[in-house]
């Protein structure tokens, strides 16, 4: 039997098929979801969406922000950082007093008031400098139609349960002011993938023109954002007259409508959420590194290497993302864990490691790819070739691990515009969450 016949089997016989899942049946999984979303909100019942599919109450600007400075802050996965963020009176945008630091929770469970001190806290080289701030909160919240947000829940093993329920400008600017800060004059709080949508709509490309936009991320978490342009029957009665069209943040790494294999299940159970964030659990940068290593710890014990190898993966306590990057890259490097890990094996067990690891990048380009695709479908537009749908992706998962990128463009091409000629354009831009964040902090759209 070859190598390739041994790892179809063993993943086959945990639930993790080479060559799988099927992304129509996935795209058609995430529609639903998305639609009970917008319509009831997300619940716990079996066919209640996962997705909250949260309303943001704004839409990108017309034209860019001039003679205006606001203070940014990018908070999410494990780094927190701040600047300020300037547009000179041609609308040109320059960055300035950037610092990076970890992320509060990391570490430990903080209280309440300890999550927003150590905010202010990393904010005192900002002090005053802008009365506007934008904070772009990585997390899933509910946004308020004054531009506030409450947090719903933390993903990414952030430890500040107090946390949940709380509006964060409102705390944020109480801590502010505790630290001998004016009053702000606005905190409008955006996800990361509403700062990419709206960064991607402010890119000026020549001769370009977009149908609509879609915010991606794929990185330490994942998630999606995409422009509604359907009534949302849940926010019917909240305010007096909703937007006719309004950017929605979907949380798609909560989607949970989709199978697992016995590795994702033991795995769940291991981390800080149990049972929730399924989808970013299987394919997102935080976590395919120790999900892969489940994987290879079990077909050690399953018989498939040798007992050098196999001895060795035992007492791996855990490879990351970058580890399975190192190798898949160069697999004959002994220089790397995992190539340090598989350095007195065979060549079947090089090849077993590669197939196992291979597998788990294959099953992320798909599902990545059809979450891509069930944004630009929701959004009802792309229907031209020369209006594409604009998809900003951000994250160095999507763009940095071995062979995702390509992968997930050409299932794009298949799934999108040869089934169902819908057209789309995958862009990148340097600064998107920063520059994204500033916009929606001054635009017209965040008065709303």
């Amino acid at each position: 039997m070859s190598v390739f016949q041994n790892v179809s089997a063993f993943l086959g016989r945990n639930g993790f098929p080479i060559g799988g899942p099927d992304i129509n049946s996935v795209i058609a999984g995430l529609l639903y979801d998305m639609q009970q979303g917008l319509d009831a909100g997300s619940g716990e019942g079996p066919m209640d969406a996962r997705q909250p599919m949260i309303p943001t109450w704004g839409m990108p600007p017309e034209k860019t922000p001039k003679n205006t400075s606001v203070v940014v802050i990018d908070a999410g996965g494990t780094n927190f950082r701040s600047c300020l963020v300037t547009f000179d009176a041609d609308g040109n945008p320059s960055i300035s007093d950037l610092e990076k630091c970890s992320m509060p929770g990391i570490e430990r469970e903080l209280s309440k008031d300890e999550f927003f001190d150590q905010i202010a806290t990393n904010l005192d080289h900002l002090k005053n400098k802008s009365t506007r701030i934008g904070f772009c909160f990585s997390y899933a919240m509910k946004i308020l139609p004054d531009g506030d947000g409450e947090v719903l829940s933390f993903s990414k093993e952030i430890n500040a349960k107090a946390v949940i329920g709380s509006k964060v400008g409102a705390c944020l600017s109480e801590a502010l002011v505790k630290r001998g800060w004016n009053k702000p004059e606005r905190i409008v709080l955006l996800n990361d993938t509403t700062a990419a949508l709206l960064a991607g709509a402010s890119r000026n490309v020549p001769g370009m023109k977009y149908s609509s936009y879609v915010g991606l991320i794929l990185g330490t978490g994942m998630n999606s954002a995409y422009i509604e342009y359907n009534p949302i029957k849940k926010i019917e009665g909240q305010v007096a007259t909703p937007p006719p069209a309004q950017i929605v943040v979907c949380e798609s790494g909560m989607f949970d409508k989709l199978p697992r294999s016995s590795f994702d299940i033991a795995f769940d159970s291991s981390t800080n959420t149990p049972g929730r964030y399924v989808m970013e659990k299987m394919c997102s940068g935080a976590y395919l590194g120790p999900l892969a290593t489940f994987a290879l710890k079990a077909a050690a014990m399953e018989g498939l290497f040798s007992e050098q190898v196999a001895s060795r993966l035992a007492a791996l306590p855990k490879a990351d993302l970058y580890d399975i990057d190192q190798f898949l890259y160069g697999p004959y490097r002994h220089d790397t864990v995992l190539g340090d890990v598989v350095a007195p094996g065979t060549q079947d067990d090089y090849d077993t490691m590669y197939l196992i690891l291979d597998a788990m990048i294959e099953r992320s380009a798909r599902l990545t790819a059809a979450v891509i695709s069930s944004c630009v479908i929701k959004s009802g537009k792309g229907v031209c070739p020369t209006k594409p749908v604009c998809v900003l992706c951000n994250g160095t998962t999507f763009y940095k691990t071995h062979n995702l990128r390509s992968r997930i463009h050409g299932y794009l091409d298949k799934y999108l515009s040869d089934q169902r000629h819908l057209y789309f354009d995958i862009v990148a831009m340097d600064n998107d969450i920063t520059l994204g964040t500033a916009i929606g902090a001054l635009s017209s759209s965040a008065e709303n």
